[in-house]
C-alpha cells in the first residue's frame, strides 16, 4: 500500500477583501489648474479577432491523447482529496464539484467511488514514483489511445511542478455509453474457442465526416506540492484543479498571454480563480458535438466555444 505523507493544512486561506481605491475627486484635487495641457499623438490600436483568440488558446491548451478526440466527463465526477485537513480538503471537494455542476455533470454523493484523486504531499516526488512503480495499473490501462503513453508518463513522474495531473480516458459509443474499445484481458462474447474479440459498436450515422464514437474521461489523478502552491488561495487551488480536472489540459501549454487561472502558480494576482475566459471553454467543451472526425476536434470545441461566447456576450482572452 502506497504510503502517503499527511501534509499540515495548506498555509493559505479564502481571498481577502481589497480596500476600495481612492475616490477619482481626491486624486484630480492634486493637479494644479494651470497645469500645461499634454498633447499625445497617434495612438494606434492592434486587436485580435475573437475567433483568432479562441483558436490560439485551444490550440495551446487542449490536449487530446494521441489519435483521439477531445475527451470530458459524461455524467458522473466524484472527487476524493488524501493528505490535507478536513476543511481544506471540504472546501476544495466542493469548489470541484460546483464546477462540474455548472458545466452539467453530477457530482457524486458522500461516499461514492472517487474517480479523481487529489493526493496532497509535502514529498511529491515520491508520491509519483510509488505510483508509478507500485500502482502502474491506476495509470495505464493498455487500452489503446487511452492516456497520454509512457513518454508523457515519464514527465508525470519527474515533474517539478506545482500540480502535475494524469488522465486516462476512453472511447465510448456516444449512443450508449458502452466501451468502444476492448481493454486487455476482456473479451467479447463467451470468451471460448480461442477467439478474443472486442465489443460491437452499431455505426448508423458514421460517414467520413462524423462517427457516432466520442471519448469520456474515466479518471483523473492529480498531485499537489504543498510547499509550491502555498503563495495562492485555496479557492486559486480549488479553480485550477477544477479546470485540469474537467478538461485535458497540455501541462506545457504557455497561457501567459490569456486570462486564465493556469497562470496563477506563476502570478497569483492574474486570477482570483476562474475567469470568465476558463469557464466559457468548459461550458464550450461540455456543449460541443463531438461526432465530427478525429481531426475536426479542435476547430470543434473553438466553434463551441465561440457559440458560448455569442450567446452569453462573453469577452475573448485577453
Amino acid at each position: 500500500m502506497l504510503a502517503f505523507v499527511v501534509a499540515a493544512l495548506l498555509g493559505s486561506s479564502l481571498p481577502q477583501s481589497v480596500p476600495a481605491s481612492s475616490p477619482a475627486s481626491d486624486v484630480t484635487r492634486q493637479v494644479p489648474e494651470d497645469a500645461p495641457a499634454v498633447t499625445i499623438g497617434d495612438v494606434e490600436i492592434i486587436a485580435r479577432p475573437r475567433g483568432d483568440t479562441v483558436r490560439e488558446f485551444v490550440n495551446e491548451v487542449a490536449a487530446p491523447n494521441r489519435n483521439r478526440g477531445i475527451a470530458r466527463w459524461e455524467k458522473d465526477v466524484c472527487i476524493g482529496v488524501a493528505n490535507l485537513r478536513g476543511a481544506a480538503a471540504q472546501y476544495i471537494v466542493d469548489r470541484m464539484s460546483t464546477v462540474a455542476l455548472e458545466i452539467g455533470l453530477t457530482p457524486g454523493e458522500p461516499g461514492c467511488e472517487a474517480n479523481v484523486i487529489v493526493i496532497a504531499s509535502d514529498a511529491p516526488d515520491r508520491v509519483a514514483e510509488e505510483l508509478v512503480n507500485e500502482r502502474l495499473n491506476v495509470l495505464i490501462m493498455g487500452g489503446s489511445g487511452m492516456d497520454q503513453g509512457r513518454a508523457a508518463l515519464n514527465a508525470f513522474a519527474s515533474s517539478d511542478r506545482p500540480v502535475r495531473w494524469w488522465q486516462i480516458s476512453m472511447p465510448i459509443d456516444s449512443q450508449t455509453g458502452a466501451a468502444a474499445i476492448r481493454l486487455p484481458g476482456e473479451c467479447g462474447g463467451s470468451c471460448t474457442g480461442g477467439a478474443d474479440f472486442g465489443p460491437k459498436v452499431r455505426l448508423p450515422t458514421s460517414t467520413r465526416l462524423s462517427s457516432p464514437i466520442v471519448d469520456s474521461l474515466i479518471r483523473t489523478v492529480i498531485i499537489v506540492d504543498l510547499e509550491q502552491v502555498r503563495g495562492v488561495t485555496v479557492q486559486q487551488l480549488a479553480d485550477y484543479l477544477a479546470m485540469v480536472t474537467l478538461a485535458q489540459i497540455d501541462p506545457d501549454a504557455d497561457t501567459h498571454a490569456f486570462q486564465s487561472v493556469l497562470n496563477v502558480f506563476e502570478n497569483p494576482a492574474s486570477a482570483d480563480g476562474l475567469t470568465e475566459w476558463d469557464q466559457t471553454y468548459l461550458q464550450g467543451l461540455y456543449r460541443a458535438n463531438r461526432t465530427r472526425n478525429i481531426g475536426s476536434g479542435l476547430p470543434e470545441l473553438s466553434d463551441s466555444i465561440r457559440r458560448v461566447q455569442a450567446r452569453e456576450g462573453a469577452t475573448a482572452p485577453d
